[in-house]
């Protein structure tokens, strides 16, 4: 089971290493060819605009978008959150997602740089308690569809009750980071998905 990692921009590293101590190849992915030989996909933080730029100019927006409708599961954390939404609130108007997810999300809604933090937030389907979430201009959803499951809500302080992570199919996203906390557990989460989804594909 070969896992990508879209590698344009952003934290990329710390997902393949993730994915390494999750027991799966784990793979750089910045060409479509390249996105052809993996069963799934990472999408990480980083800088949602400059992503979808990057997206396009390397020729891999539209083939992403035809693998996720085919059915490829893919994790986004952060921007890859944005990047999975099917409306982007606060975006700039030409920055295009790859729609997955039926859902509206609004970047940086916790704030600037400044203003990143770290909270413990409950997922839902995740056991052991409590995950210590680092969220870094991070965004929030706002609105789900019908086919979205919300996983986690931040549980406390001003942003109390906000969608912090969700499901729709084979697809995952949290706007936050589990790369950066030494917790494998939304990664090894994520490779169950990749393994379940694999007979169905």
């Amino acid at each position: 089971m070969n896992i990508g990692v879209l590698a344009l921009q952003g934290d990329v590293r710390e997902h393949l290493s993730a994915l390494a101590e999750s027991d799966v190849l784990a793979r750089p992915v910045r060409r479509p060819e390249e996105l052809a030989g993996v069963d799934a996909l990472v999408v990480p933080g980083g800088e949602s605009t400059t992503m979808s730029n990057l997206a396009i100019n390397f020729g891999l927006l539209d083939p992403i978008r035809k693998r996720i409708a085919d059915g490829m599961p893919v994790y986004g954390s952060c921007a890859g959150m944005i990047m999975l939404a099917s409306t982007v609130l606060d975006g700039r108007p030409d920055q295009e997602s790859f729609q997955g997810m039926e859902m509206t999300v609004r970047r940086n809604a916790f704030g600037r740089q400044v203003d990143s933090f770290e909270a413990d937030v409950a997922i839902a389907d995740i056991p052991g308690g409590d995950f210590h979430a680092v969220f870094i201009r991070a965004p929030w959803v706002e609105q789900v569809g019908p086919d979205v499951q919300v996983l986690g809500r931040v549980a406390s302080g001003a942003a109390a009750g906000r969608i912090v992570a969700v499901r729709q199919g084979n697809l995952l996203a949290t706007a936050f980071h589990p790369e950066l906390t030494g917790d494998l557990r939304v990664h090894r989460y994520f490779v169950e998905m990749v393994r379940q989804a694999a007979p169905a594909r």
